[in-house]
């Protein structure tokens, strides 16, 4: 018999199911998506008021009912594995967790684990933490703080995720470690971004606080100056920005390594870097720069993480200025970065942005519920030991009444019935008694028990005052703040810099460097010879009557002093002026520079760092000399100009360069044909630019002036034996030249 076949209608119909009812977006997302927002918001990425996550907390707890608060530390993994019966997200993210919170970290102002092992580095992305079968940990001292009164109902105990054990809602912290902690969450919608500030400001404003709650921000700003970080560094501090953060929650502020500058060795060692970047993100930075050629100050730079701590060196081209190339590094590299404060924090399983202040307010709050709750327990304990030793106290009266009736009691279950009809007691107080040894009821027990009542009784009386007087419940909590800053509080580590204070250093440019001779004239033309220029020809083109001032060789990047005969100093660089050859006639630099319409140019000297033991020393027409420190021709900004180089009393004849470890002979020659050979140490040092100097050399009366100061003179001169002073003032001596007797002397020599 042939198979009905069934319709096309009919399969469609058991293949394709009836269409769904219709349901509104906004239902889906109320039913489906709201509970998993609400999830990562309440249980994962967002702080409480104690300072913590949730798995942070689960953490912390578990290694707490290990015994390891006061134990010896143990492999981490054990740590992980125990944790896993309060957070079942796996022992990955577990020790992740916990490597944040180690010392060896350096994650946190005041680490929670103390650790033993590779921990990582908060600083740095590539140093990876060890596996935590290979490290150890134990709770770190300051943990006393944050489970202080856990065992005294300070907090809420609910069950874990299975009901096998009770875990704490919050920790019972007894300092504001929400804002000592730095904590950085990403919810479903919202974030928070929580900075550390220093642990004895942070008491000292929420004492604050504790005594007057209407305390104004600028007073907890005077108190809480600024964040603090593990790392340290400079923040660039604004009080008006701060301000905005203490109040809102809201706000950014800027970071900048601290670095300093090794001049033996020529480089720049970075110590500290803001918290929020990394050493390898400079590190990528920097050679991406030095790549690109926008930085070519830079001739190598290497990472010297030790066992002495973080730094980062870099090596520099000789004649860099190095405030000029780390402000440049500032502008371009995460070595100075912004920390954006977005202060969300869990208030009563509520999600709220909080400024400084109000989070402090609503700690307090905590606390005092805590220690109200810790006083209630104590009072209870209390209480009840109360009640039972008055029971006692009854029956010392008359022990052997209770001794008979103990006695005389057919059976153990008469006992207890018997001492409460025989002196009043209740039953909890009578099998207090019934169970006390026989031994024990001597005199001094029964003194002993006196006195315990009286104790007890004070104490009670104490627990409740403090109880029913709000303010002397603020006045523990402030007590105990005070001791928690005098047992761990630390200095500040990252300092404050203002913005003012910050000097506008010109941006360095990225100058092609290569060497060049320069040549300046008498006139004042200036030339920039590139050596491959000079192998054509080296004979230098002068205006008629032109002579050469000075030709020395130097580098396109350098800086160059210009004096001028007017007691004016021109700061230019190398690089402002364009090479021409040795033919050519050079720059007219009173054009070039603006200089007064009869100025000249008269000394020019390659000036990059203005180091101490460093001297300008003139020589002045009228026997006068001084030496003026270098460093006081540093000028702040871009000025380019500065006045007052050197006193304008008289003429100035001589300019030279100094450094101290290294002085020289000079002779002074006067218009009456008389020197002397001095050593340019004898010439006193002035910290002013307008001091006239001291006498070098004694005028005399046919002397008007002195016309030369020449450092290169023997072989003009000859030897300087006989014009060689040790004292100033000091007489000229007539030139060999102009001696009669002198002359006569070498004549009869030759003959």
């Amino acid at each position: 018999m042939a198979k009905k076949r069934s319709s096309p209608v009919t399969e469609l119909s058991q293949i394709i199911p009836a269409p769904a009812t219709p349901q509104p977006i906004t239902e889906t997302i109320e039913k489906n998506y709201m509970p998993y927002v609400m999830s990562v918001i309440v249980s994962r990425a967002i702080p409480e008021i104690d300072g913590f996550k949730p798995a942070h907390r689960k953490l912390l707890y578990t290694m707490y009912k290990m015994g390891l608060l006061t134990g010896a530390r143990t492999k981490s993994a054990n740590i992980v594995g125990q944790t896993m019966k309060l957070n079942p997200h796996g022992d990955a993210a577990i020790y992740e967790t916990m490597v944040r919170l180690t010392r060896g970290n350096a994650t946190l102002l005041h680490p929670f684990v103390d650790s033993k092992g590779s921990f990582g580095k908060q600083y740095s992305s590539d140093m990876k933490y060890a596996a935590s079968r290979y490290t150890e940990a134990k709770l770190d001292s300051i943990c006393h703080e944050l489970f202080a009164g856990i065992d005294k109902d300070a907090v809420d105990l609910v069950d874990n995720y299975d009901g096998t054990m009770k875990e704490p809602v919050l920790l019972p912290t007894t300092f504001p470690n929400v804002l000592v902690t730095p904590n950085v969450g990403i919810a479903v919608g919202m974030a928070s971004n929580i900075c550390s500030f220093n642990l004895g400001e942070v008491c000292d404003g929420a004492i604050a606080l504790l005594k007057n709650p209407k305390a104004s921000t600028d007073r907890i700003l005077d108190l809480i100056k600024a964040p603090d970080f593990s790392g340290g560094g400079l923040i660039v501090y604004d009080r008006d920005q701060m301000r905005r953060i203490y109040e809102t929650g809201q706000g950014s502020f800027r970071i900048r390594s601290r670095y300093s500058y090794d001049k033996a060795e020529n480089c720049i060692d970075i110590s500290q870097i803001p918290y929020s970047t990394t050493i390898e993100a400079i590190r990528d930075s920097i050679a991406a720069l030095v790549k690109e050629g926008k930085v070519k100050e830079i001739t190598d730079f290497r990472d010297e993480i030790g066992i002495n701590g973080f730094r980062l060196t870099l090596d520099l081209r000789r004649g860099t200025d190095p405030d000029k190339l780390m402000n440049q590094l500032f502008k371009l590299t995460p070595l100075e970065d912004s920390f954006k404060c977005n202060f969300n924090v869990l208030i009563n399983s509520v999600p709220r942005q909080l400024g400084v202040v109000d989070i402090l307010k609503e700690w307090i709050t905590f606390r005092i519920e805590c220690v109200r709750r810790e006083l209630r327990f104590d009072l209870k304990k209390k209480r009840d030991r109360l009640h039972l030793v008055t029971g006692l106290g009854k029956i010392l009266l008359d022990i052997d009444k209770a001794v008979r009736i103990i006695r005389h009691a057919e059976s153990d279950d008469q006992v207890v019935p018997e001492l409460m009809r025989g002196f009043g007691i209740d039953q909890v107080q009578a099998d207090y008694i019934a169970n006390i040894k026989l031994r024990n009821l001597n005199k001094k027990y029964i003194v002993n028990c006196i006195q315990e009542m009286e104790a007890l009784k004070q104490d009670i009386a104490e627990i409740e005052d403090i109880l029913a007087d709000d303010l002397k419940l603020r006045a523990k909590v402030a007590t105990q703040l005070a001791e928690i800053k005098k047992k761990h509080g630390q200095p500040r580590r990252s300092q404050l810099i203002f913005a003012s204070d910050i000097p506008e250093v010109e941006e360095i440019q990225a100058v092609e460097n290569y060497p060049v001779r320069l040549v300046l004239t008498k006139e004042g033309y200036f030339k920039k010879i590139t050596f491959q220029s000079l192998r054509g020809n080296d004979e230098q083109k002068l205006k008629e009557g032109d002579s050469i001032n000075q030709i020395f060789d130097a580098e396109n990047r350098d800086n160059l002093l210009i004096f001028t005969d007017k007691a004016q100093v021109y700061r230019v660089a190398v690089n402002d002026f364009d090479t021409t050859k040795a033919s050519a006639m050079g720059d007219f630099l009173n054009a070039k520079l603006g200089m007064e319409k009869d100025e000249r140019p008269i000394f020019m000297h390659v000036q990059n760092t203005y180091p101490e033991g460093e001297n300008m020393l003139f020589v002045f027409e009228n026997g006068k000399g001084v030496r003026i420190p270098i460093t006081a021709y540093v000028a702040k900004g871009n000025r380019r100009k500065l006045t007052g180089a050197f006193s304008d009393a008289s003429a100035v004849v001589g300019i030279f360069y100094e450094v101290e470890k290294n002085p020289f002979e000079l002779m002074l020659l006067t218009d009456a044909d008389r020197a002397i050979v001095i050593k340019s140490s004898l010439i006193p040092i002035m910290s002013t630019r307008s001091s006239k100097g001291n006498t070098l050399i004694s005028l005399g009366k046919k002397e008007k002036r002195v016309t030369e100061a020449l450092t290169d003179f023997t072989q003009r001169f000859g030897d300087a034996k006989g014009y060689r002073k040790y004292k100033i003032p000091a007489a000229g001596v007539l030139l060999n030249e102009k001696n009669i007797d002198t002359m006569q002397l070498s004549m009869d020599d030759t003959l």
